[in-house]
């Protein structure tokens, strides 16, 4: 390593237009992302289209530099990760407890639980970034934009021009590609749903024609790709057809038949095996994440020994003391507000027991969440991980402590105070590991681009602060204008926010005490059985393993988020092998990569720009030319076009690797 020269420090990185920049990004994206979230279930990283956005704002500066850049986005990024609080805040309308949001009290449990979630991946960094060898595809795939963006791909200008134009027309392909699906002359996705026998059994698969998926897919690799097509087998290949084969229904459509039973049975038979990997993954971190705490501790010493210049710029964190500091200040506020949430439900008489017993829930759980967050983010992407799961592991959780500590000691009619307790300290602990989620793969960026990481952390804290800011006064836009299905007086376009009322049926569930825990228990068993065959793999194979993460992401997650996975990582990976046979295989690969950085660019842009469209038209196809009669036709002229790029693409990409060898 390098130690930190006068120069260095001198370098533009965090600056006020670079914060301001970010702050406003962090505004539009948070808002389109609140709308996406709630009308689709899904949120999209918002990371690598607010890196373009800032080196197209900033290439008119002087004296702008890659790491200016990087911090841009790390602030726009919060956008893409703190508005996934609308998995689980809209159930507080849902339940009936609330008819709005109230600005404050929703502000403050955004703010404090992302600000703790940035605390809690400072000591994480070491242990899961700089000693770990996860690809965080978003941000490996972040960073080659930045540095495409700023000129240090490759020190032959030939192969800089070739992985400039390969992000380029990545992004240009797979921003046209979304256009064309969102006119309807494509299809978005490939599906078919079936009846197996004539006893009610159904299955089914959904191809999502999505290049942003296709190549998050290349970036995670085979193993990853792998083990999500075991679970999507288990998922459907088993768990649909069993459970959909109970119900004797064989009047019920296959497709609205096979998306209940996994909406309802196959998930939680899903967030069983995640909760029992994740719990494997924790245990296998202790020892890396003690190594990072006592580096961090070691860095302390050499600070406050007046030596901080002696510290490689890459290990200069914020101090682990002024991190302690903070996550104790954070505590006090989350105290008071669980106590007043408390008071104002209606279990006055137990304030203190909710009040210091949740704000311990929070300690713990939110570290264990931010822990395997930041590793699944690692694995597979922010975007494809599963955070709603981790949402139903920690409702569950509040639920029961409710159940078994505060429900014997009050009225039988507190029963939806109770539901709307477990909810709000669900909320903050789901935002400590949104932005865990989200955190790592911002740091792993900085990492490759040579970044300063408590510069980037300091961003982090602003980009927090920004959306949290935002989301409030959206939800209450969104609520009045459409509501969410299943409230009473929600209008014709009802917002579904399906992972909101999935939890908060949870919540219900455990504390009436009819919640199925089969299900969770089969998928604890799967989860173990996939631990025991990656430990064999690990032991009997040279690069074959079987992430029982990914696997339980795999049942967890639709079809149509990890199907295209498969074919991207399948793709990618023999692609790379070709690529060992070139003279420069290390050139073609990077290629490769590049590529799909540029087609999550293109689709990522046109995601946020039609998100907008969406909500100011207020038509769910404000870009369609054709009807539901060209259906058929736009399935099979979809998946050719998306056959057919994708081979051009990669036929492009591979001949231009070879020009440039010779």
């Amino acid at each position: 390593m390098t130690v930190q020269t006068n120069s260095a420090d001198r370098r533009t990185e965090l600056t006020l237009r670079g914060v301001i920049i970010g702050v406003v990004i962090t505004v539009v994206f948070t808002a389109a992302n609140v709308f996406f979230g709630l009308k689709a279930g899904l949120t999209f990283a918002t990371s690598i289209p607010a890196a373009v956005i800032s080196m197209a704002l900033l290439r008119g500066f002087k004296n702008s530099t890659i790491q200016e850049n990087n911090v841009v986005q790390t602030i726009a990024s919060a956008a893409g990760t703190l508005s996934s609080i609308i998995f689980v805040l809209p159930g507080m309308i849902m339940i009936g407890w609330w008819t709005g949001f109230p600005f404050w009290l929703s502000f403050a449990v955004c703010a404090l639980g992302g600000v703790l979630g940035v605390m809690y991946s400072i000591p994480l960094r070491r242990a899961l970034v700089t000693t770990s060898d996860l690809p965080y595809p978003e941000g490996v795939a972040c960073a080659e934009v930045l540095k495409v963006g700023a000129g240090e791909i490759g020190s032959d200008p030939a192969e800089g021009r070739a992985g400039l134009l390969a992000v380029i027309w990545g992004a240009v392909v797979s921003a046209v590609f979304a256009i064309v699906v969102a006119t309807q002359v494509f299809a978005a996705d490939v599906a078919s749903y079936f009846r197996l026998g004539n006893r009610g059994a159904t299955s089914g698969f959904d191809f999502n024609l999505s290049f942003a998926l296709f190549a998050i897919g290349h970036l995670v690799g085979l193993s990853v790709g792998i083990a999500m097509l075991v679970g999507a087998i288990i998922g459907w290949g088993w768990g649909v057809p069993y459970y959909s084969l109970l119900t004797h229904d064989v009047t019920t459509a296959a497709a609205d038949l096979a998306q209940a039973t996994w909406s309802h049975k196959v998930r939680f038979v899903g967030a069983g095996a995640i909760g029992v990997s994740a719990i494997w993954t924790l245990a296998k971190l202790v020892k890396p994440v003690i190594s990072g705490l006592a580096s961090a501790m070691a860095a302390a010493r050499v600070r406050k020994a007046g030596k901080a210049d002696t510290l490689p710029r890459t290990e200069q964190d914020i101090p682990i003391g002024l991190v302690g500091l903070v996550t104790l200040a954070c505590f006090v506020p989350i105290a008071w507000l669980l106590g007043y949430f408390g008071s104002i439900s209606g279990l006055g008489d137990h304030v203190a027991a909710l009040a210091i017993g949740g704000v311990a829930y929070v300690v713990l759980m939110g570290f264990f969440v931010s822990t395997v967050c930041g590793y699944m983010a690692g694995l597979i992407g922010s975007s494809n991980s599963p955070l709603s799961g981790v949402g139903i592991l920690v409702v569950i959780g509040a639920a029961l402590l409710l159940v078994a500590g505060i429900k014997p000691h009050v009225s039988p009619d507190a029963g939806k105070a109770l539901v709307a307790f477990a909810l709000f300290i669900t909320s903050v602990v789901f935002t400590v590991a949104a932005i865990a989620n989200n955190n790592l793969q911002d740091l792993k960026t900085g990492q490759l681009v040579d970044a300063t990481p408590w510069k980037q952390q300091v961003a982090l804290v602003i980009g927090v602060i920004a959306g949290a800011a935002v989301i409030p006064p959206v939800l209450d836009l969104l609520n009045g204008a459409y509501g969410f299905v299943g409230v009473a007086g929600a209008g014709p376009h009802a917002l579904p926010a399906p992972q909101a009322g999935l939890i908060s049926a949870l919540a219900q569930g455990v504390i009436t005490g009819n919640i199925d825990w089969s299900l969770i228990r089969v998928g604890g068993m799967i989860g173990i059985a996939i631990i025991v065959l990656d430990e064999i793999l690990a032991r009997t194979t040279r690069h074959m393993r079987l992430p029982p993460l990914a696997v339980g992401l795999g049942i967890y997650l639709p079809t149509t988020s990890t199907l295209m996975v498969v074919v991207g990582s399948v793709v990618g990976w023999y692609f790379d092998r070709r690529a060992d046979r070139t003279a420069k295989p290390e050139t073609t690969r990077q290629l490769g990569v590049l590529l799909a950085s540029g087609l999550i660019v293109g689709e990522s842009v046109i995601g946020v720009a039609i998100a907008f469209i969406v909500g100011i038209s207020g038509k769910p196809t404000p870009l369609g030319l054709v009807g539901p009669g060209f259906a058929d036709a736009a399935i099979v002229i979809g998946g050719l076009a998306f056959a057919a790029v994708v081979f051009g693409m990669y036929r492009w990409v591979w001949r231009m690797a070879q020009t440039s060898e010779a």
